[in-house]
């Protein structure tokens, strides 16, 4: 696929996040709704109407407790890639600010549960990351266009293989 078309599947969750309920349903209902879903079916199951979703436990930045959230992502090489632009917003999403104070993290996806290191992506990865998502995700071109006084993260996942024992 080239240039910004949106491929037919996509189009009913672009119509909904067009509205302003649509809008307020994705960003205050479904990730209360997606991560209990996601976490009972290991990640094979969102609210995200077919879009690629995993989720994200980081280690709470206050808490110390684990927390979880639902993210769209991409893959690129060996790597999962997600992106912080809760939906346009001027705050980092809290998953961000937990993987700078504690930089590991575990992915749900796919039925597996997997440990991941997660890296902000360099300038030149950035550039390619986020043609490739705005292409993908219609509303991440809204998203970065609303974020004022600050970057969106581009955070890729590297997953942590286990080591061999004897």
């Amino acid at each position: 696929m080239t240039g910004p078309e949106i491929p037919r599947w996509r189009q009913p969750i672009d119509a909904l996040s067009s509205t302003r309920f649509g809008s307020a349903f994705l960003r205050r209902v479904a990730p209360h709704l997606d991560r209990p879903l996601m976490r009972l079916s290991r990640g094979r199951f969102a609210l995200t109407f077919g879009l690629p979703t995993l989720l994200l436990t980081t280690i709470g930045r206050k808490s110390g407790e684990p927390r979880s959230s639902p993210l769209l992502y991409l893959r690129h090489g060996e790597s999962l890639v997600v992106f912080g632009t809760r939906f346009g917003s001027p705050r980092q999403p809290d998953w961000y600010l937990n993987i700078q104070k504690t930089p590991e993290a575990t992915v749900t996806l796919d039925g597996e549960e997997f440990e991941v290191t997660p890296r902000d992506a360099t300038p030149e990865e950035r550039e390619e990351l986020w043609a490739r998502a705005t292409r993908m995700y219609g509303g991440f071109e809204k998203y970065g266009e609303r974020v004022v006084g600050r970057q969106i993260p581009i955070v890729l996942l590297t997953r942590v293989e286990p080591i061999a024992r004897p």
